[in-house]
């Protein structure tokens, strides 16, 4: 049984592991938990269907310069357990990319955690249904309004209908304890949310937690200071789909709001260099030149003390 308690401020707890090394971990595999970076880019992924843009072509020429939807993984060695954030169009690479750090061999797909129903965070389900996975009761973790929608609209609800998947509730601000000591607690952000709340997550181990904030409207739209949240956590993986105000020529950007990066460099001014640096910018629209290496954009982060999130980084906790 799930224990839920109510929080959200500093979370600060222990994290069991053990002290020995399961020798049947592949690699250099860390006994305690971490997280894997398992995409980066918005929910259309990099390049974008139809962009044949030189920003785009780079990525169609070059497969090495492609990155899948935003989505992490976290990994638990001591209980043999991992868990998705997000279930993106790219699932079934990024589940790929999983099995070089978890194998399903050793470790069980504990849960999915959603943050919203918007394309690049949910439609990954579709593989763990009949005709692809086939899979029997994965646990996915939604909020009410995120719950209803996939029980209610198909093809969602067949998965569930089918017994592929099982939908646990999640609540506000509600803690959850997973394993161990290890936590994860969400709670909702702005965002344009036609068809569910939009949620972010707190992660918490070993008096060490990591915020994910991949989608959300503007900073002073949400009741929380951001800059208390970056102080009070180890590691803040938040949205930075656009990079200025004029990425999307002819576009009306009040349409799809987000915090500009230069919007958000500006509000996290008054952090000092030390606290600037758990940043890492995450969730980068097609146009994003921060999805260019080497670009003036990237130097202009990295200058001012922020860090970009990288697909197949791992973050220890």
């Amino acid at each position: 049984m799930v224990r839920i308690v109510v929080l959200f401020a500093v979370l600060i707890s222990g994290c069991s592991s053990s002290d020995t090394k399961n020798t049947d971990d592949p690699g250099n595999t860390p006994d305690s938990p971490y997280i894997v970076i398992l995409g980066i880019a918005q929910d259309a992924g990099y390049p974008q269907a139809g962009c044949y843009q030189t920003h785009c072509m780079r990525a169609w020429k070059n497969p090495s310069l492609r990155r899948y939807a935003t989505s992490i993984a976290l990994v638990d060695p001591s209980s043999r357990k991992k868990w998705l954030f997000e279930a993106t169009p790219d699932i079934k690479d990024q589940l790929f990319l999983l099995q070089g750090h978890a194998p399903d061999s050793v470790y069980e797909l504990a849960g999915i955690f959603l943050t919203h129903a918007h394309i690049g965070h949910y439609t990954g389900l579709m593989h763990f249904g009949r005709e692809v996975m086939g899979a029997s009761a994965v646990p996915v973790y939604a909020m009410p309004r995120m719950s209803e929608y996939l029980k209610n609209n198909g093809p969602w609800g067949q998965l569930v209908e089918l017994g592929n998947i099982e939908l646990i509730g999640l609540g506000d601000s509600l803690e959850l304890d997973l394993a161990g000591q290890l936590k994860v607690m969400p709670f909702t952000v702005p965002h344009r949310d036609e068809y569910s709340e939009t949620v972010g997550y707190r992660i918490t181990c070993r008096n060490k937690n990591l915020v994910f904030i991949p989608d959300i409207d503007k900073w002073y739209k949400w009741q929380h200071d951001i800059n208390h949240v970056i102080r009070t956590s180890d590691h803040a993986l938040l949205d930075a789909t656009f990079f200025d105000v004029n990425e999307l020529p002819g576009r009306d950007m009040r349409e799809i709001p987000h915090p500009f990066v230069r919007e958000s460099m500006m509000v996290f001014d008054p952090l000092p260099f030390d606290e600037r640096s758990k940043v890492h910018f995450i969730h980068f629209n097609h146009s994003n030149p921060l999805l260019i290496e080497g670009s003036n954009a990237q130097a202009t982060v990295r200058e001012a003390g922020f860090n970009l999130a990288r697909q197949g980084e791992l973050l220890h906790f």
